[in-house]
């Protein structure tokens, strides 16, 4: 029963929908934190735990939370441990673990990439740690084989503006799939986190452009734009942990950018004024340019200082926020929708209350291409059945469910592809329940057409990762 091949699938409708429409379908994963000098180096990983719960500075901090509520010392978590000691940490919590979404995902992925049925626990990890690790080291295993093992046809990664962008060049050769880069300009945004004046003098240099103004910020993004649309990237994505808007005059923005670069405190409508004024600019470039932008509303970060001070940012001290967004996000959609530069949009909030919120406020802004605004997958903490089940309920009722271009990882693991996997069962139980219930037809071929688009075909027209003659 647990993790069979008919797992959440609940009615027949569901097993059909998912086994000849859902299982087959390749991935596009337009949202993932995968390292593309990993993707292109292709190496294999020395071990399990390097795969599954460590690699290099960064890690799965998912597990790393988990770790911590079961006592596991920080040594065998982000320090100094002894790989396989950390391994069977592991193992010893996923025995407490069940309830959690991790319980099944650690089984999912042993049992996909693997072929290991076994339960992880302290008993049986010296088995499975043999097992995994012989696997690990062969030519089937490494970064690039794995990605085409799961049929992955794109991977967008997160990546700042000044960065050079180097390994996707070199992985233009790659032809099974694409590695394209994805702009995220969170360290321009965020104008009061220490070292944005020494980021601005980098962003001049990298630009080419000598930066004196706001004005000048801004015409050293456009020229960032041009270079990452040159390598293929058609989206972008922002760290928006809240949501503010203030309107300035260029003077003032002048003003703000120059305390900011000598390191003065700005007050609050200060930062609002900034923040408005270059999130303005990046969606008139997104429209022109017809790229996606993607907001992930309402994480509330680095909660533990002394934990921040010791490991750094995005290691597990994160939260949710439950900040006022609707007055907002409005007034920053209605000034560009004034100008007619709404771009293609994807909305995600942390916070499943501000779902309703922003899928009403789509509505009021849809026009000209097929469901221009999206409703984001469940997101982070919300990567879960039940509200993977509350963001497709909430997308059926307010907006158009078969136009959504479904799931991604947003991992930093070569393990996670079957996330995918896992939101195509639960999106075919939803719809199996539906129509038990009367409320849809019990048409295959309508619902099919559904889960397939879903599953790939959506994300594969509306982004434009491909021209026409491709897949």
């Amino acid at each position: 029963m647990f993790l069979d091949k008919d797992f959440l699938l609940t009615t027949d409708t569901a097993k059909r929908l998912y086994h000849q429409h859902a299982e087959g379908m390749p991935i596009i994963d337009y949202h993932c934190h995968l390292n593309p000098v990993e993707i292109y180096e292709n190496k294999n990983f020395e071990n399990l735990t390097e795969a599954w719960l460590v690699s290099g500075t960064y890690g799965d901090h998912y597990k790393w939370r988990l770790e911590r509520a079961n006592g596991v010392p920080e040594k065998l978590i982000t320090g100094d441990g002894d790989p396989y000691d950390k391994f069977k940490a592991w193992a010893y919590t996923i025995e407490h673990s069940i309830g959690n979404p991790l319980y099944e995902w650690t089984h999912l992925e042993l049992k996909r990439f693997f072929g290991i049925d076994t339960l992880l626990s302290t008993k049986t990890a010296p088995e499975i740690w043999e097992k995994a690790n012989a696997l690990l080291a062969t030519d089937a295993f490494k970064r690039r084989n794995l990605i085409k093992r799961f049929n992955v046809r794109v991977v967008c990664t997160t990546d700042d503006p000044i960065d050079d962008l180097k390994y996707h060049k070199l992985l233009q050769s790659e032809k099974a799939f694409k590695t394209l880069p994805a702009f995220r300009p969170d360290k321009i945004l965020n104008i009061t986190k220490p070292g944005y004046g020494d980021y601005v003098a980098k962003l001049a240099e990298v630009s080419g452009v000598a930066i004196n103004s706001f004005a000048d910020v801004v015409a050293a993004l456009h020229q960032r734009l041009d270079y990452f649309a040159s390598l293929g990237c058609k989206l972008a994505d922002h760290a928006l942990d809240i949501v503010v808007y203030a309107d300035a005059t260029a003077a003032e923005l002048d003003k703000v950018v120059a305390k900011a670069r000598a390191g003065e405190k700005l007050s609050d409508e200060e930062v609002a004024q900034y923040r408005t004024a270059l999130l303005k600019a990046f969606m008139r470039e997104y429209h022109q340019r017809d790229w996606t932008m993607q907001f992930h509303i309402h994480a509330f970060r680095d909660l533990n200082t002394a934990m921040f001070n010791k490991v750094g940012p995005d290691t597990g001290f994160d939260a949710m926020n439950d900040r006022p967004i609707a007055e907002p996000l409005t007034n920053l959609f209605q000034s560009m929708e004034d100008e007619d530069n709404v771009p293609r949009t994807i909305l995600y909030s942390l916070n499943a209350n501000d779902w309703m919120p922003m899928a009403t406020m789509m509505g009021c802004y849809q026009k000209d291409v097929k469901q221009k605004l999206q409703l984001g997958c469940g997101w982070w903490f919300n990567d879960t059945r039940e509200f993977m089940r509350k963001q497709l309920t909430v997308m059926a009722q307010e907006s158009c469910l078969p136009n959504f271009v479904g799931m991604l990882t947003d991992s930093r693991s070569f393990l996670s592809w079957t996330r995918h996997e896992y939101f195509r069962r639960v999106l075919c139980e939803l719809l199996g329940e539906w129509v038990q219930r009367g409320q849809l037809p019990d048409d295959d071929a309508t619902l099919g057409k559904m889960v397939e688009d879903i599953s790939y075909n959506n994300a594969h027209d509306w982004f434009h990762f491909f021209e026409k003659t491709e897949y």
